[in-house]
């Protein structure tokens, strides 16, 4: 994985997409690791009962992999600053989610931090959207002649 620096992005900027295919077995970890016991995640006659097709893919894990796909990209030297996301459609094991966005704002801030605001999506292999995100990275600056 390689660094990215603020001086080399952008607005307009498209990240690297990162596609994921949940798995049963991925949701029952997901579901004991944050402890949520929800059965919607883990039994699918419950689920059939709620109306869904199949166990669902944790709210949480779908602003995960919108996380997952802006670090991804930003690269090591990268600082998550703020991140929100919504979820608007649900996804099931199996599905295919595409996570992919772009860069909407750079600037530097008083201190000399390079800061980059992107819009995210989660879209499965419909098209239709999943999850839209917002996150906002401080990404490490080029060393200049004024700069250490």
């Amino acid at each position: 994985m390689t660094t990215r620096f603020f001086e080399d992005v952008a607005p307009g900027t498209k990240l690297d997409p990162l596609t994921m295919r949940p798995s049963r077995i991925q949701l029952f970890r997901f579901s004991a690791a944050t402890w949520n016991a929800h059965r919607i995640h883990y039994d699918i006659e419950y689920a059939a009962r709620e109306g869904y097709p199949d166990v669902l893919v944790q709210s949480h894990l779908h602003g995960c992999f919108l996380v997952r796909t802006a670090l991804a990209w930003a690269g090591p030297g990268a600082r998550l600053r703020r991140f929100g996301w919504r979820n608007r459609h649900i996804a099931v094991p199996g599905d295919t989610l595409t996570c992919t966005g772009v860069v909407t704002a750079c600037r530097v801030e008083e201190s000399g931090g390079g800061i980059v605001e992107c819009e995210l999506e989660e879209r499965n292999a419909d098209g239709v959207l999943c999850a839209p995100g917002t996150a906002v990275l401080e990404l490490p600056r080029r060393p200049g002649k004024d700069r250490p």
